[in-house]
């Protein structure tokens, strides 16, 4: 079990907020009480201080070199998380157009994404896999995009279900928009290929309350002045993502994360095999349970962030979640639209972490099978 400052910490597989890197909260914890140098907390200095300053710089410069952000893309720190993107990405690329927006709707999230765009205009989904309970994503050639459609929408991997794209579908001319919150930072991604893409911090990139969105800078011409003030990607990015008082523990934290990828993981492609790695342990249980794991996600499909799969019935996946609790597995109940389990992995859980649930998955099926 790991353990910091004599304090038992247990494998954490909540699917967000969730883990954090062991180094990323020491470093949290030993400058807490006042940065060095500046003699206050990051929870007290002003956002418009020269600490706060060059920690967002540091945090937008550290961000860009490890995803290969192009120049003409912004990176916002804002709020709100995904939910206040599902209604801005919209209200900014879709309103006025008089185009669709359409949705690939593969999941949960992008049903909720897909839900807040008709609000604002006219949307659709263009794939939907409710009809399987979304176990899956579209079939090669199953998109049909319009080549004038406002915007493309996709989630890049769905935490309830557990499917994840491998990386950008083809969908023609039309801007790609993608909702990386639960992917993020956890490989590389070309971010030339996308119009927009957006991500809450709490799954891969530290703490709750700041949300990345970066865009590519001719989409902003679409973000009308008669807009709310906050709701303008626009104003945002002419404000520095100092348009409000942005969340500044969220955006040091995201920077710790971001530094840790590049210094001590050794960047996004190591990350990815860390993660592939991590996943092939449980799904390799899985598939040689002989059907007493049963995964929900099809295997062309699963995703490496959100391991879900169910047992022969109810009262064995409440013991499952029960018995792995007092190992120190924690947090590893599936959602209630699909039930059984969910081991979230996200790029924090370290592969002792993963090893011990798989230890735990054979003793469970030998002595319950």
């Amino acid at each position: 079990m790991a353990s910091s400052t004599q304090v038992e910490r247990v494998f954490n597989f909540s699917a967000g907020p969730a883990a954090m890197p062991l180094p990323v909260l020491q470093k949290i914890q030993a400058d807490l009480l006042a940065l060095p140098g500046v003699g206050s907390s990051i929870l007290e200095i002003s956002h418009r201080s020269p600490a706060f300053t060059e920690i967002l710089k540091t945090a937008e410069h550290d961000l860009r070199q490890l995803m290969g952000v192009p120049d003409n893309y912004k990176v916002l720190f804002l709020q709100g998380g995904s939910r206040l993107q599902f209604s801005m990405i919209p209200m900014n690329l879709l309103r006025g157009s008089g185009k669709t927006a359409e949705y690939v709707v593969h999941g949960a999230w992008g049903k909720y994404a897909l839900n807040e765009a008709v609000k604002e205009g006219d949307a659709k989904a263009i794939w939907d896999g409710g009809a399987t309970n979304y176990d899956r994503l579209p079939a090669a050639g199953a998109l049909h995009c319009s080549d004038a459609a406002a915007y493309v929408h996709i989630t890049s991997n769905e935490t309830i279900q557990g499917v994840q794209f491998d990386g950008a579908p083809a969908v023609g001319p039309a801007p790609l928009v993608c909702d990386f919150s639960s992917d993020f930072i956890s490989r590389p991604v070309d971010v030339g290929r996308y119009g927009l893409i957006y991500a809450c911090a709490q799954k891969n990139a530290g703490a709750a309350g700041v949300t990345v969105v970066i865009l590519r800078e001719d989409l902003l011409s679409r973000s009308q002045d008669s807009l709310p003030g906050y709701m303008n990607y626009k104003a945002h990015a002419d404000a520095g993502s100092l348009y409000n008082t942005p969340c500044t523990f969220a955006i040091y934290t995201l920077g710790l994360i971001v530094q840790w990828l590049r210094d001590e993981v050794g960047g996004l492609e190591a990350m990815h095999q860390r993660n592939r790695e991590k996943a092939k342990l449980l799904y390799d249980v899985i598939d040689a349970s002989g059907g007493f794991y049963r995964p929900h996600a099809q295997v062309d499909s699963r995703s490496l962030m959100n391991v879900t799969f169910r047992l022969p019935d109810e009262e064995l996946e409440k013991r499952f979640v029960a018995q792995a609790a007092e190992r120190g597995l924690t947090d590893l109940k599936g959602h209630r639209s699909v039930g059984g389990i969910r081991a979230s992995i996200y790029n924090a859980m370290p592969i002792e972490g993963v090893r011990e649930l798989r230890d735990y998955m054979e003793e469970f099926h030998k002595l319950n099978g």
